[in-house]
């Protein structure tokens, strides 16, 4: 069983900045590909970015606009999603995830993000 707890989410203007985390525990973190999803209001779920083991990256650039980085350190079992110029379209519930083989199988409860314009 794997447990995520994310934070770091909160209510921000347009142009600003948040740092969202994600604690994992209960299995060997450094092995797992994590990633972080949001829904916004009204729409479907949506992947952000993704984070392997050895700290390849994959983003959804249609979406995020090379505005997001993902990184992660496997010492603290914790991955980061760094959000900049943040836009009021950004707003949505953000989930950390971590897979089980090739699947998203473990969420966290997730944490808003509102951008106010």
């Amino acid at each position: 069983q794997v447990q995520l707890v994310e934070s770091g989410g909160g209510l921000v203007q347009t142009g600003g900045s948040l740092r969202l985390s994600c604690a994992a525990s209960g299995r060997t973190f450094s092995d797992t590909t994590m990633g972080w999803f949001r829904r916004a209001p009204g729409k479907e779920r949506e992947f952000v970015a993704s984070i392997q083991g050895n700290g390849g990256t994959a983003e959804n650039t249609a979406a995020t606009k090379d505005r997001f980085t993902i990184s992660r350190d496997n010492a603290k079992n914790t991955v980061y999603l760094q959000m900049n110029s943040l836009l009021p379209e950004d707003t949505a519930i953000y989930y950390c995830a971590a897979t089980s083989a090739t699947t998203w199988r473990y969420w966290g409860q997730g944490t808003q993000v509102t951008v106010s314009s």
